[in-house]
């Protein structure tokens, strides 16, 4: 258990925490929310020991292992991606190491039957039972289930790591950080960067992560998915909530609410007390209920309404000017680098008011497709055609190397503004939360919220009729998300947004536009909808890969023999594959049965007491279970495997 007392962090004379308490038990997955600037990933860093607090300590057990990403990182070049994955079992590498030195001692000395050589047997055995505790024979396996998984192709794991952008090194670095499975998983927005395959991979492994779990995210879908418990920091102060995210809105909307109106009756109270104390004060013969009444006041608790920060951003996009009934379209349009085809054939049309996304895996061209239609990159193949009186208005995703860092947030929106709209620029940014000296900051010092926001504002400067975003809801708060939501859906021009933000597309969009395997494939409806189609495509496919592997049926009476033989001999195979099973199962369970005993210890009050020997004995079972269940999903596999390509010739 990790113990957060009573921490107090400040900056420059203003607080962020003010003595925040809270503890996280072995299996909690907690979202940490709230807005920008609210000191979420400064909490992360004081939780992995990156920063200290002002006062106040965080206490864990000792060799408790964390691990954390960051927003921004920097991955290490000279290595492929397999290599640098590779990078996690580093402790798992050791072993390996001595169990060779070892081994190689072994065979070059004759003494048998000295202490030394039965010492170095000892020594052999406690490493290779250390080497498959660890699972080191599988490691390869589970790291490209995880690249996969993040969406690499296996083409690219032998590329160096310096070929990939920013994105793609930060899922090396978190494919490492889950393959070192620690104790606690710290994670800065780990979906920013990913498409929606991958955040549906992220959220089915963390659903079964055997840890800790504590991170920030603004994709409320995702919170739902993995999370059971919500702390929300507001106000220098920390709200823990034992609920996923949806369910703490809706619990702190009704606490609030509460609050409220226990605040109003009891003002009410004593206002109706303070009236008769000031009405009968001087009267003889009330002066006995006037006493009572004034310590009655006294001793009434004062009921406290939670702070609540109320800034909040205000966006209303311009009245589009009419444009043609076509605003976008592309005939067997196409792109490569080099001789790799991003895609091809692409057929896309967009009409006025429409609300269009592109969604996809990352890499598959969506941002390429964008920038083209907005004339940042020209077509190889095909055309595209902008229809007529169309006003293009263009949040690009890479804010960091678009925006001049030298300049301030007020000149920023000063060097493009023209016109009457000038005299209107602090208000602009006052409705995107920059006020007072925010305006003069320089955009080097703005954090990835405040870029999205003054980028955002820059769309108000002109009445575009045709708004091309790029993952928008990068880096913004849960808040500005639905501010921005709302008002794209009262937009009154044509929309199109690359995002892999479920939550924000869901009732935005009315078409989807998929990017796979270098095609582009239309789907009427929203966002769900293209998800519920996609999930009926992926089934029908897996269907006729399996059929196609289905071996034919021969016919062929000299046959008979060899196949009577076969089902002999796969019926032994299925019943020592049964029998492996139903023993790793029996095995499982009992030790489920000793993490659950070891789980009631640890839920008691004096946990804290518990010795090093137990944790390492609780973290061997929950290995074990790991370890066992990764087996049980093997053989299961070969199990059904064999039994439905050998079925019909075992009935009867």
């Amino acid at each position: 258990m990790v113990s957060v007392n009573n921490i107090t962090v400040e900056f420059t004379g203003q607080t962020l925490f003010d003595n925040v308490s809270f503890a996280i038990n072995p299996r909690d997955c907690i979202g940490l929310v709230g807005k920008n600037g609210a000191g979420k990933s400064t909490l992360l860093k004081i939780l992995c020991g990156l920063q200290q607090p002002t006062s106040g300590q965080v206490v864990m057990p000792a060799d408790y292992r964390i691990g954390y990403l960051p927003q921004q990182m920097t991955v290490a070049d000279g290595r492929s991606v397999w290599d640098e994955t590779l990078q996690a079992f580093a402790h798992i590498h050791e072993w390996e190491r001595k169990i060779e030195a070892i081994t190689q001692e072994l065979a070059e000395r004759t003494d048998y039957e000295s202490d030394d050589y039965h010492r170095l047997i000892v020594q052999l055995n406690e490493a290779n039972d250390c080497y498959h505790i660890l699972d080191g024979d599988k490691r390869e396996g589970e790291a490209e289930r995880a690249l996969i998984g993040l969406g690499f192709h296996r083409r690219d794991l032998m590329r160096p790591t310096s070929e990939f952008s920013g994105g793609w090194r930060m899922r090396i670095e978190l494919a490492k950080i889950l393959l070192q499975s620690p104790q606690l998983l710290l994670l800065d927005e780990p979906t920013n960067h990913l498409d929606i395959e991958s955040i549906q991979w992220l959220e089915s492994y963390l659903k079964n992560y055997n840890g800790a779990l504590a991170l920030i995210s603004h994709d409320r879908a995702f919170l739902d998915a993995v999370t059971n418990r919500t702390i929300e920091l507001l106000l220098g102060k920390a709200y823990d909530y034992r609920v996923h995210y949806s369910k703490y809105v809706e619990l702190r909307r009704e606490r609030r609410e509460q609050q409220m109106a226990a605040y109003e009756n009891q003002q009410r109270l004593i206002e109706k007390t303070e009236d008769f104390i000031e009405r009968f004060r001087y009267k003889a013969t009330k002066s006995n209920q006037v006493q009572s009444r004034i310590k009655q006041l006294e001793k009434i608790e004062r009921v406290e309404i939670d702070d609540e920060d109320t800034k909040t951003l205000h966006i209303k996009f311009p009245p589009a000017p009419r444009s043609g009934q076509v605003v976008v379209r592309t005939k067997d349009a196409g792109k490569r680098y080099g001789d790799q085809v991003i895609f091809a054939g692409a057929n896309i049309t967009i009409e006025r008011g429409e609300k269009v996304a592109f969604v996809g895996r990352n890499g598959e061209g969506k941002t390429t497709m964008l920038r083209m239609i907005v004339g940042n990159l020209p077509f190889e193949t095909g055309e595209v055609k902008i229809g007529h009186n169309v006003t293009t208005g263009y949040y690009a995703q890479n804010q960091d190397e678009i925006m001049d860092n030298r300049i301030t947030v007020f000149d920023t929106l000063d060097k493009v503004a023209v016109g009457d709209i000038r005299p209107k620029l602090r208000d602009i940014l006052g409705a995107f939360l920059f006020r007072g000296d925010d305006v003069d900051k320089k955009v080097q010092v703005l954090s990835g919220g405040e870029r999205s926001r003054l980028a955002m504002a820059k769309l108000l400067l002109q009445p575009y009729n045709f708004l091309a975003l790029d993952e928008p809801t990068n880096h913004m708060d849960m808040r500005s998300k639905d501010v921005l939501k709302k008002a794209l859906m009262k937009y009154d021009g044509t929309l199109l947004v690359v995002s892999h933000d479920r939550e924000f597309l869901d009732e935005l969009v009315s078409k989807v536009y998929e990017f796979r395997d270098g095609r582009v494939k239309e789907y009427l409806g929203g966002i769900n909808e293209f998800l519920r189609q996609r999930k009926v495509e992926n089934m029908k496919e897996i269907e006729r890969k399996t059929e196609s592997s289905q071996p034919a049926a021969s016919t062929a009476p000299k046959k008979a023999g060899q196949q009577y033989g076969k089902k002999k001999d796969t019926g032994r195979q299925l019943r020592h594959l049964q029998n492996e099973i139903g023993r790793l199962e029996n095995s499982i369970r009992q030790h489920e049965k000793a993490v659950a005993e070891m789980d009631a210890q640890l839920a008691q009050p004096d946990g804290q007491t518990l010795t090093d020997e137990f944790f390492r004995q609780y973290n061997r079972e929950k290995m074990a279970i790991e370890r066992e269940m990764y087996e049980w999903e093997i053989l299961h596999e070969q199990y059904e495997a064999r039994k439905d390509t050998e079925g019909t010739g075992l009935k009867g």
